[in-house]
């Protein structure tokens, strides 16, 4: 092993896949966890590719003009030679390595020397690659969504999503991803949010693919990751690591007040503390030389968290070790079998404090905390096949699971949970334990909730000529178990509201005015597994038409099938066909400037969370209450008398399988335009340029209003239509007609019905994305590398995608964005995550011949944001409107002139202003000193090293709430009879840049 890897003079292997690492934005051959070799050599003769690393070999006849090609290659160090030539060459992932085999010579190794560090005319796809070695030297988080980050196009989702900054590809939301691990699938299709982790130790190259990908691809509209993990060879090879993150060397949080309500905080995050540690033990090497490979690592950690807030403070340790083990097995040249297999458990040690009122936003814990426990994760077991059948034919099969256990809480959380949630105006009181909602009751009889995946998938390469095709089979089968619960502590929610005109629930003169009222919520649900079973065809050919000119086609059938937890289905679609096209010009033909473009259509299955969601039994309801004292234990309401009507959002009755979609539901697609160019410049260096148009066809939500399905009974002639019967919410192509099975006449019988699209009331369903992407980059010398992209990009439509931004609502595909008329209006707009002006810069420089020094620094236009609100009662679907108590509409009470709080005025998504521009730089300074074995590295990475915590998301809500958005209507003039409340938060920030932080890294390697 080299000692310094950035001695120009002592240049290895290591080098060279950082080298290649770093020529990102090429267009790269579509295999998901492989790479490939191709080339020219003397027509007819035999070619013979060696592993470098496990010595396996394979030959190859060239064919009559000389081309020759070998797909499926695992990625590391290979020698070709041929008629007495050889070249050295690095193998990445999803990419080919172009050798010329014709010129006699010496070994040259192909990825040092600048002036063969060529363009892959390979293939028409655009992808970006990070070796092990390249994300180990740049300043970034060990984490893979941090990775792709880094790649053109690719910006930084909602923090409140998922589990924190995923990644927004190309305009789409970040619950529109695929992730992968050695070619498996290891996507959480529940929600999109999530994916089968692994030791990051344990990577040993990611691929990023920002659009454009072939037909073996599927079932996301945003990007895809897919991982290569680290491999045994035939020499033994290992190590340790120890990374520490301190609380010493991290900023402060900041504080905005609360303006709504004094001495109260919206956010407070000055106090909090973390310290990460973690230590990785990893290694690889023969069992069998030549034949049996082994790598392993194993990850201990020891990571804390401490929030204090208002009325409560937390510590959170997490103590769970991981791991991933390897095999390969290699028989013969012709076959390869690999097991991989990792363990990605998650124990969290939780303990709660409860402040006394006279302290609240205490600095340090107080009292004597309560224990409980957060347990998830599970296991993932991948198994492969690959066979060299002939010099033309290769065959691989790929089998695998996922067992992923959703959060399950024990403990102090849920040992009593007979206290209700109780909230006065805004502040938790009662016995309940928080933090809000407090531990939903699961159903005591159901099994643990959990996410589990069993999937197949059989791929074929055929070289024929000037041809290279390819097919395959790939299918999944997709189960989620889920408890059912009532959403809060106690089994319901107490909340006591100050009405400032003594209206409630639509009743007048109920309290005096600035009096307080109680309200209750209950939601409850039922239990269940629900199935997901997606299955696809494809077939492709890569065809090189002339010598520098090549072609590409695919095509995949899609197939999705949904199911309720009787196993009948609701929402099934067949061969739903998705095009691939593609050219790609080597226009001098040698590899120095490519011309290329491809167009396609890609499908996203529907979420396991619409099983969930629209299948099961949900009760969700209102009531509202005076009352004559509190509970001194629970300070629920005591001598309750109802005021109006019960509002009921869900009866908790199970939906008919085949009224819940339409009958004509069309599964999400995204249509897609690439055209770009790449050229060597001067002394190594690459420039590009991409554009990029992207266009979702039919849209899905659910649509939950029955108004327009009543309208349009009422003047065909079903006079006794009720509309009680339907399913509380339908999944539907928003702006389309909708076709549904419903009791027409009330006589029990089902009628598929068409309701135009006037009735329903729907905008259309949209979302374009538009781009313009420059990069330039200087591949690794020994001495200095960088690596720079802008982008220029407008996203707008009626939706998000898949989660909403806004309102941090998980629920993909069942979003509230599209559950009646309202609350479209005015939804055409710029989405969250359009960024106007994104620039990135990173690289390593070799201070000496033991320093380096990385940076990684990115510059970005910010999140278009709204004015939001509650729907005015002058709406036609007010009914469905009032009983929804998140502001989620483009209706805001006007904040200005005589009417200010007394009329809604429509906005429009994404015209409130636009959050700051954010900016950051992030360090890296590595010492490698020179030591007689091994190598030996201490590295300190510095994150945003000016502490600049710029507002990324502000409270773009400017109503107060539902109830001080009065209801009262003159009907002559049709404005408001009393004045409104307007948040005095709107605006306030939510959230703000990463703080600065160090890290502190310790690594050995023998």
């Amino acid at each position: 092993m080299r000692k310094n890897a950035f001695r120009q003079s002592t240049l290895t292997r290591t080098a060279l896949a950082i080298a290649a690492s770093l020529l990102v934005s090429t267009v790269a051959y579509a295999q998901q966890s492989e790479g490939s070799i191709f080339g020219k050599a003397a027509a007819g003769q035999k070619v013979t590719i060696t592993s470098v690393d496990t010595n396996t070999s394979r030959q190859l006849v060239a064919d009559a003009n000389g081309s020759f090609v070998q797909s499926k290659l695992p990625p590391g160090q290979y020698t070709v030679t041929s008629n007495g030539v050889a070249r050295e060459v690095t193998v990445s992932i999803g990419t080919g390595t172009q050798v010329v085999l014709t010129e006699a010579g010496q070994m040259q190794r192909v990825l040092v020397s600048r002036r063969r560090n060529k363009i892959d005319v390979s293939s028409v796809e655009s992808t970006t690659v990070f070796t092990a070695e390249q994300m180990q030297a740049l300043p970034v988080a060990r984490d893979v969504n941090a990775i792709a980050i880094l790649a053109p196009g690719v910006v930084k989702g909602d923090a409140d999503l998922g589990a924190g900054n995923l990644p927004a590809f190309a305009g789409a939301s970040v619950a529109e991803n695929g992730y992968y691990i050695n070619g498996f699938d290891v996507t959480n299709i529940r929600n999109f949010l999530s994916y089968a982790n692994l030791p990051f130790d344990a990577i040993g190259s990611q691929q990023v693919k920002v659009g454009g990908y072939g037909a073996e691809f599927g079932r996301s509209l945003g990007g895809v990751i897919s991982l290569a993990t680290k491999r045994g060879t035939n020499t033994w090879k290992g190590g340790a690591s120890v990374i520490y993150s301190p609380d010493a060397g991290r900023a402060k949080g900041q504080n905005v007040e609360n303006l709504d309500s004094p001495g109260e905080y919206t956010v407070h995050r000055a106090y909090d503390r973390f310290n990460d540690i973690s230590a990785n033990v990893f290694l690889g090497g023969p069992i069998i030389k030549d034949k049996l490979f082994f790598f392993g690592v194993v990850e201990g950690k020891r990571d804390s968290e401490h929030r204090f807030r208002g009325s409560n403070s937390n510590t959170f340790i997490d103590t769970t070790p991981n791991g991933m083990i390897k095999l390969d097995f290699t028989p013969s040249d012709k076959h390869r079998f690999e097991f991989t297999g990792i363990t990605n458990k998650k124990e969290i040690d939780v303990t709660d404090y409860k402040n006394a009122l006279t302290n609240q936003y205490a600095s340090s814990h107080v009292g004597t905390g309560k224990e409980s426990k957060l347990t998830s994760g599970g296991h993932t077991l991948i198994g492969k096949y690959t066979g060299y059948l002939t010099d033309a034919l290769t065959l691989s099969a790929l089998v695998g699971s996922v067992d992923d256990k959703v959060e399950k809480t024990t403990g102090f959380r849920v040992a009593d949970q007979s206290c209700p949630v109780v909230v006065d105006d805004q502040t938790e009181i009662g016995c309940w334990t928080g933090p809000f909602p407090g531990e939903s009751i699961r159903d005591p009889s159901a099994k643990d909730d959990k996410d589990s995946r069993r999937a197949f998938r059989i791929d074929v390469d055929y070289v024929l000529g000037d041809h290279t095709l390819r097919g395959g089979i790939d299918t999944q089968k997709f189960t989620s178990a889920a408890a059912g619960s009532s959403t809060y502590s106690g089994g319901l929610y107490w909340r006591y509201i100050p009405s400032p005109t003594g209206t409630v629930n639509g009743v007048p003169n109920t309290v005096a005015p600035g009096a307080k009222y109680a309200r209750k919520r209950i939601i409850t649900s039922t239990s269940g597994e629900f199935e997901v079973k997606n299955t696809a065809l494809y077939i492709e050919d890569s065809w090189k038409i002339t010598k520098n000119v090549l072609t590409y086609g695919g095509l995949r059938w899609e197939s999705f099938d949904n199911k309720n937890s009787d196993g009948v289905s609701f929402v099934k679609a067949e061969r739903l066909l998705a095009p691939r096209l593609g050219a790609a010009w080597d226009v001098n033909g040698d590899a120095s400037m490519k011309v290329y473009g491809n167009l396609g259509r890609y499908y996203i299955p529907v979420a396991a969370n619409t099983n969930i969601r629209a299948t099961r039994g949900e009760l969700f309801t209102h009531q509202f209450y005076t009352y004559t004292g509190r509970d001194p234990v629970t300070q629920a309401p005591l001598g309750t008398v109802e005021i109006g009507n019960k509002q009921v959002n869900g009866d908790g009755a199970l939906p008919l399988p085949s009224t819940i979609a339409d009958v004509n539901l069309k599964p999400m697609s995204q249509d897609e335009l690439i055209l770009g160019a790449e050229k060597l410049v001067f002394n190594g260096w690459r420039a590009g340029i991409k554009g990029t148009y992207r266009k979702v066809q039919n849209g899905m939500d659910d649509y939950c209003s029955h108004l327009g399905f009543e309208r349009w009974a009422a003047d065909n002639g079903h006079p006794d239509f009720d509309s009680r019967t339907m399913a509380p919410c339908a999944i539907v192509n928003p702006g389309n007609d909708v076709t549904l099975n419903v009791d027409l006449d009330n006589n029990g019988k089902l009628a598929q019905t068409t309701f135009p699209a006037s009735y329903v009331g729907l905008e259309k369903y949209s979302r374009s994305y538009k781009a313009l992407e420059f990069t330039l980059d200087r591949p690794w010398d020994g001495k200095w590398s960088v690596n720079a992209s802008y982008t220029l990009a407008k996203t707008k439509g009626t939706a998000e995608g898949y989660v909403n931004s806004v309102i941090n609502q998980e629920d993909a595909g069942v979003s509230q964005d599209f559950d009646f008329p309202s609350l479209t209006h005015g939804s055409n707009g710029y989405t969250s995550n359009d960024r106007r002006h994104v620039l990135k810069v990173f690289g390593n420089y070799a201070l000496t011949d033991t320093l380096r020094l990385g940076i990684n620094a990115t510059a970005s236009s910010g999140r278009p944001t709204s004015c939001i609100g509650f729907v005015p009662g002058t709406q036609p679907d007010f009914s469905d409107a009032e009983g929804y108590s998140t502001a989620s509409s483009y209706y805001c009470l006007r904040s200005d002139g005589p009417d200010a709080g007394r009329t809604s005025v429509l906005g429009q998504r994404g015209t409130a202003g636009r959050t700051p521009w954010t900016n950051s730089l992030d360090v890296q300074l590595a010492y490698m000193p020179k030591i007689s074995k091994g190598k030996l590295s201490l590295q300190m990475d510095i994150f945003n090293l000016f502490n600049t915590q710029k507002v990324v998301e502000w409270n773009e809500t400017r109503d107060y709430s539902r109830a001080t958005t009065v209801n009262e209507i003159d009907p002559d003039t049709g404005t408001r009879i009393i004045e409104g409340q307007l948040s005095n938060n709107y605006r306030r920030p939510t959230s703000f840049q990463q703080v600065r932080s160090v890290r502190l890294t310790a690594r050995y390697e023998f």
